[in-house]
């Protein structure tokens, strides 16, 4: 009987843990939903008085003392946390915006959606992607200054043969052209060896760059076929796809065959490793140069899902045209910016 007790005790302490935890961070995303709605009607004020009452720039200097001398147990009434407050929003000037996609982002993340990206659209996108995938703001600037809007999708492939409505239209974008591996560092001749050991040391920022949804199932993987063993240089699984991703890495251009070798690797790994639920495997060819046409020839008549991108192991922004580098920061800009985030600066 005691023993029967200390099971249903077990599983009613288990579940009120659950739910004090759920509650917990719900309350917690509740706070910042509320003190981002705060922060926009604090700008909207600010805005509305200047635009409409003419209020010079001294009334924010004003302001901020005042509601730091009511409110001293507050932080971010600054000077420049106000002005933050105005640009947040003068930026998003729809209410409807701000309780749907950026109040469920911490202010920090706001910061630098402000900081770095000055068209609307290019905003809203990156906000809608951090609050899908839960971006911390060093991992939100981090996508904002490799351009992962211009990068997403663009791999050549051929899911919409090989892949049914949609899962094809998932997987191409997931899908990445170039990849950034900027924090690697490898010598100009490297092979793919010292490629394949730089990511992963690095394997965490390597699953950042591939995106939510990889899971990393091994590398040199062993596949015995017939009576020889092949193995492939990084696995994966997708837990959005269901499916078991092949990463077959490339530090020379790309060659057709590629797309033959990874044709045999999808179909052994269907084969050997696939369950009974999982969707059809897919093979991602990371070359370092691609000829665009040469790769749709390769893939157009293979039956497995394949596509084939580039890498890269310096920042994007050091191949950029002169007129795309003036637009994104430098790192005096950069290191200035951390300095003046609202939740480090209280007193000017």
């Amino acid at each position: 009987m005691a023993e029967l007790l200390s099971i249903g005790y077990d599983a009613l302490l288990k579940a009120i843990k659950e739910r004090v935890s759920t509650a917990q961070v719900r309350a917690a995303v509740a706070v910042n939903t509320e003190l981002v709605r705060l922060y926009w009607s604090i700008g909207n004020d600010i805005l509305q008085k200047q635009q409409v009452e003419g209020w010079g720039s001294k009334v924010i200097d004003r302001l901020s003392r005042d509601l730091k001398a009511s409110f001293p147990e507050m932080q971010g009434f600054s000077r420049t946390s106000l002005l933050y407050m105005r640009a947040f929003a003068a930026a998003w000037p729809d209410e409807a915006i701000v309780q749907r996609v950026v109040g469920q982002l911490p202010w920090r993340q706001n910061i630098a959606l402000l900081d770095k990206l000055k068209d609307p659209e290019l905003r809203l996108w990156y906000a809608q992607k951090a609050v899908e995938n839960g971006w911390s703001q060093p991992v939100l600037v981090h996508q904002i200054e490799t351009l992962l809007h211009e990068r997403q999708g663009r791999a050549v492939t051929n899911f919409a043969s090989t892949l049914p409505a949609p899962q094809s239209d998932l997987a191409q974008a997931l899908l990445k052209d170039p990849y950034s591996f900027d924090f690697l560092t490898l010598a100009p001749d490297a092979q793919e060896r010292h490629l394949e050991a730089g990511l992963l040391v690095h394997i965490r920022e390597f699953l950042l760059e591939l995106g939510q949804g990889f899971a990393f199932v091994g590398s040199q993987y062993e596949l015995s076929v017939g009576d020889q063993d092949f193995r492939i240089d990084l696995l994966f699984y997708h837990l959005k796809l269901r499916c078991f991703i092949v990463i077959d890495l490339k530090m020379r251009a790309f060659e057709p065959e590629f797309a033959g070798k990874m044709n045999f690797y999808l179909s052994a790994v269907d084969d050997l490793l696939r369950h009974p639920g999982d969707a059809s495997s897919i093979g991602v060819i990371l070359c370092k140069t691609k000829n665009t046409m040469v790769a749709e020839y390769a893939l157009r008549d293979m039956n497995k899902p394949i596509g084939v991108s580039t890498h890269l192991t310096e920042l994007l922004t050091r191949s950029l045209p002169e007129s795309l580098q003036c637009a994104l920061p430098t790192i005096a800009e950069l290191e200035s910016e951390a300095a003046s985030v609202p939740f480090r600066e209280e007193e000017e």
